[in-house]
């Protein structure tokens, strides 16, 4: 079936774009989800029209992505969580995680616009792609640091709170 996109759809096309598809998919998912339209002769003279103001829509919009991937760049998100002692974490940080520290800093990115390929299982400094618009990909830094164990606390604290606390038990 002869469709045109009325959104970008992921590995499919571009809104605006006459894409052939399965009859299940167009009918089941994209006309449903109102992502599409079925290609009469009608609707492809109103899509040129769609076009025109596609093309305008789309330059404002990378302008503000542009716009927002600039404050984005310099923003390091921290996270602390449990690992093990090779800096394998206890869980993970997955995107959603930082969409919502994202969300306390100012800034409302939808967790899906996150490029984590696998959430982060690993202590350390990530790089981490946010795609704002399809020409435009804004790069954070995640840093996933170990939380502080009960031994490292009992090392640090001073003999004497050691020894107290051996004594009331």
């Amino acid at each position: 079936m002869e469709i045109i996109l009325k959104q970008d759809v992921e590995n499919l096309g571009h809104r605006g774009e006459v894409v052939k598809v399965a009859d299940g998919y167009a009918r089941n998912f994209l006309l449903p989800k109102k992502m599409a339209m079925q290609a009469t002769t009608s609707n492809k003279a109103v899509i040129e029209q769609m076009k025109s103001s596609a093309t305008r829509r789309s330059a404002a919009e990378k302008t503000v992505a542009e716009e927002v991937a600039a404050k984005l760049a310099p923003v390091v998100l921290t996270f602390t969580r449990k690992s093990g002692e090779e800096g394998h974490l206890f869980g993970s940080v997955t995107s959603a995680d930082i969409a919502q520290e994202l969300a306390t800093k100012g800034f409302e990115i939808d967790r899906r616009k996150i490029v984590l390929a696998d959430p982060l299982k690993t202590v350390g400094e990530t790089s981490v792609g946010i795609k704002l618009h399809r020409e435009v990909i804004a790069q954070i830094t995640v840093q996933v640091v170990a939380e502080a164990t009960e031994e490292a606390a009992v090392e640090a604290a001073p003999a004497a709170v050691v020894t107290e606390t051996a004594v009331t038990e």
